[in-house]
């Protein structure tokens, strides 16, 4: 994806609204509310649509709740979908870099999201995920299992399995989680010299065409990519995930502790998790239920690049 450099496409800021039928931009989450609620540390932003069982959708990196714009629309005929900033991205809240990145670790973000769903008043749902998104989600199935009726991950397998079975091909492949996770300030201040340069380069590396990005969507992403509060957040989230979660990975583990509801297991066709794993068979490992699932004709960016395939999966899994 390399979107034209000299573009400009217009951001929502805190407080802005949905425009309404017939402006500009009207058919980004149309019927959705775009609002800002307090969990324990702080602001989250999300939008929220729909009627019928809650149905949480949870992004990746380096997007934003945005990431679910082809998915969420269809999705809210048949449930009530919250789509949140997770912490660290988007408008969300952003802790300052500390160093055991405890607050980033992926039992906190998941403990925000418990507290998000329960402001409106859900005690069990639905949750989809895509890549960091997901491991949050697996987190939130783990330490919440009462919470999570049924469980959908986009292009992973399970932090824990990445790294112990890391070699060249991930190294290389996904060499920005040893970027990310090198000491503050060090990769912030790269990013930060040329974010949407950065931005269009690693975005490019995982897709399967150019230019997929919706107008709207892409704004969204700039917009939090020239935040360096952002680009802090988004390091610790990885910070993180190299230290602090796998702590917490290895001791599930040790206690037997799997997701118990059914979980949909999804990839990318076009991408690495198919080629460098057996997704099922890992998953299957970590979950008590049943695990279903297979690619999608996509890379990396599912939801945006194959939205009529996931809604499939998801249509009929979360029903």
């Amino acid at each position: 994806m390399r979107p034209p450099k000299d573009r400009e496409y217009p951001a929502q800021t805190e407080g802005d609204t949905l425009p309404s039928q017939g402006q500009e931009g009207a058919m980004f989450f149309p019927d959705f509310s775009l609002e800002q609620i307090e969990v324990t540390d702080g602001p989250i932003k999300l939008r929220r649509g729909g009627s019928g069982p809650p149905l949480l959708l949870l992004h990746g990196n380096p997007q934003t709740h945005a990431m679910w714009h082809a998915v969420a629309p269809v999705l809210a005929r048949r449930f009530t979908v919250i789509c949140p900033d997770l912490r660290g991205y988007g408008q969300s809240l952003k802790p300052p870099a500390t160093s055991d990145h405890a607050p980033y670790a992926k039992k906190v973000m998941a403990k925000d999201m418990v507290e998000v769903m329960a402001h409106f008043g859900h005690t069990r749902f639905r949750v989809g995920s895509h890549d960091r998104g997901a491991r949050v989600a697996h987190r939130l199935a783990i330490d919440h299992p009462d919470r999570v009726e049924r469980l959908a991950v986009l292009d992973i397998v399970p932090t824990i399995e990445h790294f112990e079975r890391a070699d060249m091909k991930f190294a290389m492949g996904y060499y920005h989680w040893f970027w990310f996770a090198q000491p503050h300030p060090f990769p912030e201040t790269l990013i930060n010299g040329a974010p949407e340069a950065w931005f269009r380069a690693h975005t490019s590396r995982g897709a399967s065409s150019e230019d997929f990005f919706q107008p709207d969507a892409l704004a969204d992403y700039l917009q939090s990519a020239r935040n360096p509060d952002m680009i802090r957040g988004m390091c610790e989230d990885y910070r993180a995930a190299a230290t602090i979660d796998l702590e917490h990975d290895r001791e599930s583990r040790a206690a037997g502790a799997k997701i118990q509801c059914p979980l949909l297991v999804l990839w990318g066709s076009k991408g690495a998790i198919g080629r460098w794993y057996d997704p099922l068979s890992i998953w299957r490992q970590y979950c008590a239920a049943e695990v279903s699932g297979g690619s999608v004709n996509s890379g990396h960016y599912l939801a945006e690049e194959a939205p009529s395939e996931v809604l499939a999966h998801f249509e009929a899994f979360f029903a």
